[in-house]
């Protein structure tokens, strides 16, 4: 009698219930070899999608090092649904393991072990590990074709967190009756009473000149929290310190607040985990899909923050530069470094020509107009006449933060 080990696979995107799905799969691989052998391991993954490659499954990872194992108690290795187990390339990468370690493959497609000197059997089975790609795409054909057409022409909340300014309520039923009878409920989005004035307050100081920073500050500055400390409950990932300019821009472009729905702003994309070794796999990534590719709805679907006209307009505002600041210590006292970057000199303050010509020291300004803003010379605004070592020192301080790696090394004198 041949001692198997039972291979199976059951993920979300499936849409089946474990339970049932490893019981069907169990049941035709005990069909299979009945009467040959019976079943004395296995190794069942659940919630791993089929593009996961094995050696990164918890259990078909296992399966991989048991057969290099001679004590690793069965014989062969039996697989209910092909098609649950394989995709893409990945019967190709696996089976010359089988034939390695002398471990057989049985599949239902051909009644019994696989021969690796078939090319009956090799097509066969690459048949399925494509019809299992097919059907994976297929699947998400579907599902986006449908999502699309419910955010356009419905405006249905389509799930994920609310927006900062919202938050969900319940919409009834859902409208699927398989998921409803389950006890699945819709949601749609409600003003957050705390929340959407903030929104609001952005959007008007966005209109008024604010730049994204100045926002930041204002609103940290009152003490309003940031969305993540808004809702712990949602982000306890997150630290919640307070307004980023990534932050504030996000709220700034995000077309829900007009009270339209919109669908695909992001969407998942599989990247190769290491070009240079396919048999890896890939792995999930959230990519930004460019505004072309965005899907709202055709009439507003939840109560509007902003108006399609500040919001238009806030897109299109750019920020207006502050008042220049004044500095009490700017003007007459004029710090000079020299060509190797290590001597400092105070002294009144000179032309650039005159500066250039100092022997020892280098003004780049003078030598290149280009590089203006490369000149190693400040001038702080108080009189040198009145200089007194607290000044000197607060000079010293000031210049030594812009020239962190500086060597401080005195020219002159000090007073």
């Amino acid at each position: 009698m041949v001692r198997f080990a039972f291979l199976g696979r059951v993920s979300t995107e499936d849409l089946q219930d474990p339970v049932e799905s490893r019981r069907w799969q169990l049941s035709r691989a005990e069909g299979l070899v009945a009467g040959r052998g019976r079943i004395v391991a296995e190794f069942f993954d659940v919630g791993q999608s089929r593009v996961v490659a094995w050696q990164r499954r918890p259990e078909s990872g296992r399966l991989l090092e048991a057969l290099e194992d001679p004590d690793r108690g069965f014989d062969a290795v039996v697989v209910g649904e092909p098609q649950r187990v394989f995709y893409d390339n990945q019967f190709g990468l696996v089976f010359p393991l089988f034939v390695h370690f002398r471990v057989g493959l049985w599949v239902p497609a051909v009644g019994g072990a696989l021969d690796p000197d078939s090319e009956a059997h090799c097509l066969i089975m690459s048949v399925y590990a494509g019809m299992s790609k097919a059907e994976r795409r297929r699947i998400q054909v579907r599902v986006r074709a449908a999502m699309s057409a419910q955010a356009e022409f419905e405006g249905r909340f389509l799930g994920g967190r609310p927006p900062y300014g919202y938050r969900l309520a319940d919409a009834g039923p859902h409208p699927n009756p398989a998921m409803a009878a389950l006890g699945a409920r819709s949601h749609r989005l409600e003003l957050d009473p705390r929340a959407a004035p903030i929104v609001e307050q952005i959007f008007a100081l966005r209109l008024a000149g604010y730049g994204a920073r100045r926002i930041a500050g204002a609103l940290d500055a009152h003490g309003v929290p940031c969305p993540s400390a808004h809702d712990r409950a949602r982000n306890r990932h997150r630290r919640g310190a307070g307004w980023t300019v990534g932050t504030v821009l996000a709220l700034l472009r995000n077309p829900r607040y007009t009270g339209f729905e919109v669908w695909n702003k992001q969407s998942k994309a599989e990247v190769l985990i290491d070009p240079h070794n396919v048999g890896l796999g890939t792995r999930t990534v959230m990519r930004w899909n460019p505004y072309e590719a965005w899907v709202a709805s055709h009439e507003p679907a939840h109560p509007a923050i902003v108006s399609v006209d500040d919001f238009e307009h806030a897109q299109r505002t750019r920020a207006l530069r502050q008042a220049r600041r004044s500095y009490l210590l700017r003007g007459l006292l004029c710090v000079v470094w020299s060509a190797d970057g290590g001597c400092l000199e105070q002294r009144a303050p000179t032309t650039a020509a005159t500066t250039s010509a100092l022997p020892g020291r280098t003004c780049r300004a003078a030598s290149s107009s280009a590089k203006t803003r490369s000149c190693r010379t400040w001038r702080h605004s108080f009189s040198a006449s009145r200089l007194n070592r607290r000044h000197i020192a607060l000079a010293k301080t000031l210049t030594f933060l812009g020239m962190r790696r500086a060597r401080w090394r005195c020219v002159g004198s000090w007073g």
